[in-house]
């Protein structure tokens, strides 16, 4: 059932109600202003973020949804809570309180792909694993973001005492490339763009991870499983061992349940269709976004509105 046979303009302006009067400063009469917050530069964030508001505003009658760029994850969840935002991006380690349960007011509307953690050096480094980070200049991620919350983790769990950063991920590359730093921090899709262009430019080497993927696991069951960046994700890199986390759209809970089941039925319609088709907004991780893993959002409540459609699914 598309969204568009379900939903009329004036269904899901009415549905919306007054909530959304004031998310933007001059909204369009008649429409329906929503803000996505996405990630900073050189991350998968800013393009399957983009990807998912132009198929929105596309498919959903009335809605016009605008991007928010920033930290990432952890930034996402706190724009969320304070209304700055209505939708958002997050790892789902982030998201995940101290009780094992989303933060007040928040919901998820699917699981979209999973990301990798990713430790880059140029190749010619003197770091070979993990515990050689100990003393080095180390990009965490961005401030607030999924890789800053992730790694340090990891190195926390080491225990391993580096010279944290925090770069985005675009700034990361070329300080590493330029030599300010001397390893880089990456929780994102395979293959991300910014270190994709890295290594077309120079060479550059992942070290594994699966020491700390299983560390992971057993501290923190659930949102962690081993995983391996293949060999052919970037120029001249092996497949290496590391742990993936799994990647929500989160909504407020005040959204109407009506517009959230419209916005999941384009998740899993058109943005899955524009992969297929090979278009040109199309990314490598909406091949990975499918109804089977879509509702496996783990502790983190599916929205009313999604949680319908994926009732709906099965009938």
């Amino acid at each position: 059932m598309e969204a568009r046979s379900r939903f009329t303009r004036r269904s899901v302006l009415v549905s919306a109600g007054a909530l959304l009067v004031g998310c933007s400063p001059d909204p369009e009469p008649g429409t329906v202003q929503l803000r996505l917050a996405t990630g900073p530069a050189g991350a998968v964030y800013r393009r399957i973020g983009g990807a998912l508001a132009a198929h929105i505003t596309e498919r959903v009658p009335g809605a016009v949804v605008t991007t928010v760029p920033s930290g990432a994850s952890t930034d996402n969840i706190r724009m969320l809570r304070a209304n700055t935002v209505q939708l958002g991006l997050s790892s789902l380690d982030a998201v995940i309180t101290t009780g094992g349960t989303a933060p007040d007011g928040i919901s998820a509307v699917c699981r979209l792909y999973d990301s990798h953690l990713h430790l880059v050096v140029m190749a010619g480094s003197a770091i070979d694993e993990f515990r050689d980070l100990a003393g080095k200049r180390v990009s965490l991620g961005a401030h607030d973001s999924g890789t800053e919350f992730t790694s340090s983790r990891a190195l926390a769990l080491g225990p391993v005492d580096a010279d944290g950063r925090n770069l985005s991920q675009a700034e990361s590359a070329a300080a590493l490339r330029a030599g300010e730093i001397d390893a880089m921090f990456s929780l994102t899709g395979v293959p991300t763009p910014a270190i994709t262009e890295l290594a077309q430019q120079r060479a550059i080497r992942l070290i594994p991870l699966d020491r700390q993927a299983d560390a992971l696991v057993t501290a923190y069951p659930g949102p962690y499983a081993p995983a391996t960046i293949p060999g052919t994700a970037y120029a001249g890199v092996p497949a290496t061992r590391t742990v993936a986390v799994p990647n929500v759209l989160l909504a407020r809970n005040d959204l109407s349940s009506d517009l959230v089941y419209a916005v999941t039925d384009t998740i899993f319609t058109q943005t899955i269709t524009a992969a297929s088709r090979g278009d040109a907004e199309a990314i490598p991780e909406a091949w990975q976004i499918n109804v089977r893993t879509g509702i496996s959002t783990g502790t983190i409540p599916l929205h009313p509105g999604a949680a319908q459609w994926f009732r709906d699914r099965k009938r």
